[in-house]
């Protein structure tokens, strides 16, 4: 049987400009409070730091833009994933208007193999947009 969540409560000092920017920073994204936009800014910092050792597996979702009539780079696009080290989880298709496809490409492996990926399929001619979302597994 699981063990109930501790929370833990501390303080932490910061200077005026500092509080009044984290502030706005929760009535601008929606927090309902500090502590909820602290606790997403440490678990977004221990996903930079997972895909900055480069030590464990990690997932990602590649998000690209392209044009469909682009000769041969839907199959570029699948020759790429099929050739690298990373595991395509699923891929979604959707037809934006009569010249443009998006498509999101959820992957997982280690970082340096997502991000070559990433990066030779954001390359190709005819693909007008890719960026990479980066996850990882997060303990709380």
């Amino acid at each position: 049987m699981a063990v109930p969540e501790q929370t833990i409560r501390f303080s932490v000092s910061l200077p005026r400009p500092l509080l009044d920017e984290l502030d706005q920073r929760v009535v601008n994204k929606g927090y309902a409070s500090r502590s909820e936009l602290v606790r997403d800014l440490i678990r977004e910092r221990i996903v930079e730091e997972t895909w900055e050792r480069g030590d464990e597996e990690v997932a990602g979702v590649l998000t690209i833009i392209y044009d469909h009539h682009q000769r041969e780079l839907t199959q570029h696009i699948l020759d790429i994933q099929h050739r690298q080290f990373v595991h395509v989880v699923a891929s979604t298709h959707v037809h934006m208007d009569h010249h443009n496809c998006l498509e999101a490409i959820i992957i997982r492996g280690m970082p340096a193999e997502i991000e070559r990926l990433s990066l030779e399929i954001g390359g190709l001619r005819g693909v007008r947009f890719a960026e990479l979302t980066r996850a990882s597994r997060i303990q709380n």
